[in-house]
């Protein structure tokens, strides 16, 4: 069961903490032998891939406040310790972590960092 959402623009979407907005790829219809797989086969892996699209800003670091040191500039300002993925990332992931939404009939998934197993950048493709 997914969540839809109509009447927006992607990028317009911001992910929030340690998540990762990914487009899953499309599954293959057949296997190596030529057998054709029915849908409900790829929803039952464990495993999926799937293109990075957006990430959010990390795992959060609270602010430290020295009493002791009152030279030191304070800052209130929420830091965030980065997450690895990047857009364009092909990423492996647990599917039962995932959260399916539907947008603009696409479907998406929203998958925690430490949901994803492995990344696989290609730098030669921005280049």
């Amino acid at each position: 069961m997914g969540f839809n959402i109509e009447n927006a623009d992607l990028k317009k979407f911001i992910v929030v903490g340690d998540r990762v907005l990914i487009k899953p790829k499309s599954p293959q219809e057949r296997t190596n032998t030529g057998l054709f797989l029915p849908p409900g086969v790829h929803e039952q892996e464990k495993i999926q891939s799937g293109y990075v699209l957006k990430v959010g800003p990390g795992y959060p670091i609270p602010a430290i406040n020295e009493a002791d040191e009152p030279w030191k500039n304070k800052s209130d300002e929420v830091r965030y310790v980065p997450l690895q993925p990047k857009e364009g990332d092909l990423a492996v992931y647990l599917q039962s972590s995932a959260y399916e939404i539907e947008f603009n009939r696409e479907k998406y998934v929203i998958v925690p960092h430490s949901a994803i197993l492995l990344l696989i950048r290609d730098e030669e493709l921005f280049e």
